[in-house]
């Protein structure tokens, strides 16, 4: 549901929602829970043989790491509406498309900023990646092409394009 241009990433209402209850979360009781394993993990005594002092240490910092990354997204966030449902792919859409060297071979994704791939139980992709590159703007029905990591030309067909639902 986001589309990232220059240090701009649209949002849906929905999304901005959810990333903003991940910071709150994170920011808040999150906090607390991993200061309290790593005050109990000091208390066990040496820190240079403390696995679970290390470990608490580790996540702190992932931890702290999403909460800088979401709340520089949110910073730069434009709430927008949800895409029409029209059959154009844009960001927001879930994609249904068929490869061309196997029309049976089809494959659904979330077109969407990687921001949102963890709330999304579909694959996403990004539209700045070759393949969401290729789809964006595209109808149901229109051939597509985007270059492969070894610089060949892959062709896709675009099955169904709707808004994702959550």
């Amino acid at each position: 549901m986001t589309q990232t241009s220059d240090n701009v990433t649209w949002l849906t209402q929905e999304a901005y929602n959810q990333l903003k209850a991940e910071l709150e979360y994170l920011s808040g009781p999150a906090r607390t829970e991993i200061a309290k394993k790593i005050e109990a993990a000091r208390e066990e005594g040496d820190l240079r043989e403390n696995g679970g002092y290390h470990a608490a240490k580790e996540e702190q910092g992932k931890q702290e790491l999403r909460i800088r990354q979401l709340t520089q997204l949110l910073q730069h966030a434009k709430v927008g509406e949800t895409p029409p449902d029209d059959g154009v792919v844009e960001p927001g859409m879930v994609v249904t498309i068929a490869f061309d060297d196997d029309p049976d071979d089809t494959t659904t994704f979330l077109l969407a900023s990687r921001e949102y791939a963890s709330a999304s139980s579909v694959e996403t992709f990004s539209p700045q990646s070759p393949l969401g590159q290729g789809v964006n703007g595209k109808r149901v029905g229109d051939e597509a092409q985007y270059e492969l990591p070894n610089g060949k030309m892959a062709s896709v067909k675009i099955l169904e394009a709707k808004p994702y639902k959550g």
